[in-house]
Formats: C-alpha cells, sequence, structure tokens
C-alpha cells in the first residue's frame, strides 16, 4: 500500500494554462497530468543514471583488465541476431 502526502508546487501561470488545456483534451485532471508528468521524468532519469553508472563501470573495467570487443565483432555478432547462425556474444579479449 503507498502513502500519499501533499506538496506545493508554484508553475508560472502559463505552463499552468497548458497543463489546464492538455488535461481537458485527455479528460484528466490537472494533479494527473503533472503526476504523471514527474513520474515518466524520475523513471527516465533514474534509467539514464543507471546507465551511466554501468557505463562508468564498464569503463573501469575495461582500465583495469584492457579487455574489450572491436567494433567490428560486435557489429558482426549483431548482424546474426535473429538468424539461424545466432551465435552467443563473442568472448572479451586483450
Amino acid at each position: 500500500m503507498s502513502s500519499t502526502s501533499t506538496t506545493s508546487l508554484k508553475l508560472e501561470a502559463a505552463l499552468k494554462n497548458r497543463i489546464r488545456i492538455l488535461a481537458q483534451s485527455q479528460r484528466r485532471s490537472p494533479h494527473w497530468v503533472m503526476r504523471e508528468a514527474i513520474a515518466q521524468y524520475v523513471e527516465r532519469e533514474e534509467k539514464r543514471h543507471a546507465f551511466t553508472n554501468e557505463a562508468m563501470e564498464s569503463w573501469r573495467r575495461y582500465r583495469e583488465t584492457g579487455r574489450h570487443l572491436t567494433n567490428a565483432e560486435v557489429g558482426g555478432w549483431l548482424d546474426q541476431w535473429g538468424t539461424p547462425e545466432e551465435a552467443p556474444i563473442p568472448e572479451c579479449h586483450e
């Protein structure tokens, strides 16, 4: 069960009007539109943050070990996806 609390949000009049118009066109409340927008923003930013962290960890491992795949190796592997010749990802090498 989720709990909710009240939070105030100050918006410029022009943005508030745009939200109101959008909400009317979707037969939703302005409150629903704002909650949906915030939820989508938070989810997108969490994914971006996770992607950045994963990339930095990959870079750290590469610097530590030198193990990698070339662009051609990855491209060749991806070209096989969905074909009878589909193969597992190639092994990294120095």
